[in-house]
């Protein structure tokens, strides 16, 4: 009988069966962003970020003390000619465990179908469940991950809309999600909130209370203004590389 000293040991192990099938739909993902980036597709990675309150406000809770507050959703996309000419979506998280937004991804393939003509569209896939268990069907386990499509928090993303508009929907491994580059646009953005938040506020006060306003809107889009289309191809060559790298080890 196995014994496992290390309980750490024991879970290194399990999480290695999985391996060999993230590999085949890394590879089988990137076989096929290349053919179709040979074929004419422009690349657009569309993806979502969360935005606590208390990131916009700087509130803090080191004390220990926590009080529960809003989260904001913001949809947006972009690649190596920068952001998509797209106005982009900001939703209360607690909303959208009620309702989904229909119509979004219609509206973002014909904005990206105007802009570039037939594009690749790119979205991160859902994280393995743990304690999951791989498929045994061969073939798709060389697959990325569903084909049928992706639900974001906010909305759906159907390959059959894609296709509607001559564009191609590619699922990106859980494992690889850092070869989408919108992770590190979204990074920089929060890191501008929250090393600027302080310009985008007011204060008042009254006799009894003192307030504090902050122009939440204005401060999203300057920090998404900051990553330009010179940061953006930046990352989208860190990606290219590392992609090339998975195309010669993988292969």
């Amino acid at each position: 009988m196995l014994h496992f000293a290390n309980p750490l040991l024991k879970n290194i192990i399990i999480r290695n069966q999985f391996d060999s099938i993230k590999r085949k739909q890394c590879l089988q993902y990137l076989k096929t962003l290349r053919t179709l980036q040979y074929d004419g597709f422009k690349t657009v990675y569309l993806g979502e970020t969360d935005i606590p309150e208390s990131l916009v406000t700087g509130e803090d809770f080191s004390d220990g003390y926590f009080m529960q507050t809003p989260t904001w959703c913001i949809v947006h996309g972009g690649g190596s000619q920068g952001w998509v000419p797209w106005r982009y979506r900001i939703f209360l998280r607690d909303e959208l465990c009620i309702r989904q937004e229909e119509n979004i991804f219609f509206e973002f393939c014909e904005v990206v179908k105007k802009a570039y003509g037939k594009c690749a569209i790119v979205v991160k896939g859902k994280r393995q469940q743990d304690g999951a268990k791989p498929k045994d069907d061969k073939k798709a386990e060389a697959q990325p991950d569903s084909p049928t499509g992706i639900n974001l928090t906010s909305i759906a993303c159907c390959p059959q809309v894609a296709k509607s508009y001559g564009h191609e929907l590619l699922i990106l491994p859980s494992p690889y999600n850092y070869l989408n580059p919108l992770d590190s646009a979204w990074s920089s953005m929060k890191w501008f909130i929250i090393n600027n938040r302080k310009e985008f506020c007011l204060q008042s006060i009254d006799s009894v209370y003192s307030y504090q306003y902050i122009l939440f809107n204005d401060l999203i889009s300057k920090g998404i203004d900051r990553i330009n289309l010179t940061k953006w191809k930046t990352l989208t060559n860190k990606v290219r590389r590392w992609e090339n790298y998975y195309l010669g080890k993988f292969a």
